[in-house]
């Protein structure tokens, strides 16, 4: 008899095997960061995540370091592809409780974040960051975070996560349909910002008669703005008399 908390009701066609029940611990190995602060960064030189990216710039899936780098010192620790990274510490248990998928090798890894390298034939780098920053594993962990004005998460509590799962095939589409949604609300931020922009230019120049429409040429009329409250006083009260 399946187990109906490991049957989701809305599948992906062709998919119809109950997904399997794991602790993290059996599924990936577990490591930390080492050292750096922002005050190690410098405009060039190493590729680096700190703990705070996952709060400023939260990415399921980091492809690209383009605003952090740092002079890479001995002990440092380097992202491998498919890479998981989880803070360490943060201000509240609900802020640490996300994951993010390092896509790329070579990145040096702060001191506050905890690395999980998942078993790749099994697990789906992007599912396990998913789940970990969304699911139930993320109430979890929630749970687990332990602190007062600072929460701290270790290794030995990602360890005992129980995370659901189906094929690695599953998986796989899971991710990507995710991923397709945040490339695509990126995509709409970044028209909403030039929409901004352009609207704070048409305010610019229309109002200082730089730009006008085609057809008008008549110079714009200036009055104080008393004189438009005394014209309307005078006209409510013609009103009035009217009715």
């Amino acid at each position: 008899m399946k187990n109906e908390n490991l049957v989701p009701k809305v599948r992906f066609k062709g998919f119809s095997d109950p997904w399997e029940q794991r602790k993290l611990k059996l599924l990936a190995d577990f490591s930390k960061g080492a050292g750096y602060s922002k005050n190690d960064i410098i405009d060039q030189g190493t590729p680096v995540i700190l703990y705070g990216r996952l709060y400023t710039n939260y990415q399921v899936n980091i492809t690209t370091i383009k605003d952090a780098f740092v002079k890479v010192r001995p002990g440092s620790v380097f992202s491998e592809c498919n890479d998981v990274i989880v803070p360490a510490s943060g201000e509240t248990a609900e802020d640490i409780a996300r994951a993010s998928h390092v896509c790329i090798s070579g990145a040096v890894l702060g001191g506050d974040l905890n690395i999980i390298k998942p078993k790749i034939d099994i697990i789906d780098s992007s599912f396990l960051a998913l789940c970990i920053s969304n699911g139930q594993q993320n109430k979890e962990l929630v749970k687990r975070a332990q602190g007062k004005s600072i929460v701290h998460l270790h290794n030995s509590d990602l360890k005992q996560v129980v995370l659901k799962y189906p094929n690695k095939t599953n998986q796989s589409m899971i991710a990507h349909i995710f991923d397709k949604t945040d490339r695509l609300i990126a995509a709409n931020e970044d028209k909403l910002e030039q929409l901004k922009t352009l609207k704070k230019l048409m305010m610019q120049k229309i109002f200082s008669q730089e730009w006008r429409f085609k057809g008008f040429t008549d110079p714009w009329e200036q009055r104080k703005l008393k004189w438009f409250l005394r014209v309307s006083k005078w006209q409510i009260a013609r009103n009035n008399l009217n009715e």
